[in-house]
């Protein structure tokens, strides 16, 4: 399985329009994570909930793709074929799902710093989210997780 995921992260892959969008977006979550140089066990936890959660997969097949995405995303910040992945094969009006989980993984220790803040507005210009829907994608989120308003920028 863990081949078969990695194997996603190819450009030249054959593999499915879903898979594809799977690993395009554990990346970025991944890239969200390690903003700070380190993915602590909160953020990688949260990254395994909301991927099996969103994409219904099990712990072993959450598990694979995160430890895939950790793999492909090393050195270099690639974050830009990820979201050309993203804005493929996702229409402009369904891409906010991919937002709502990068701020959960940004919150994952209850804060937001600036280069997770500085990070969503990137990834978010780029899959052409409207700041009105980030910042309501942002309020539903802390909303969810119990957390003030103001926790971050």
């Amino acid at each position: 399985m863990l081949n078969r995921i990695r194997a996603l992260f190819q450009e030249n892959d054959p593999g499915d329009d879903r898979h594809r969008l799977e690993a395009a977006a554990a990346a970025l979550l991944v890239e969200a994570a390690r903003t700070d140089n380190t993915i602590s066990q909160a953020e990688r936890e949260r990254i395994l909930d909301v991927t099996r959660r969103h994409f219904h997969l099990s712990e072993e097949e959450a598990q694979d793709l995160l430890s895939a995405a950790v793999f492909d995303t090393e050195g270099a910040s690639p974050y830009y074929r990820y979201v050309t992945v993203i804005n493929d094969h996702c229409p402009p009006d369904k891409r906010l799902w991919i937002i709502e989980m990068l701020w959960e993984v940004a919150y994952a220790d209850g804060e937001l710093n600036d280069l997770e803040a500085n990070l969503l507005r990137r990834i978010g210009g780029l899959l052409h989210v409207p700041d009105v829907d980030r910042g309501l994608a942002r309020k539903r989120v802390l909303e969810r997780l119990g957390l003030p308003d103001d926790s971050g920028l």
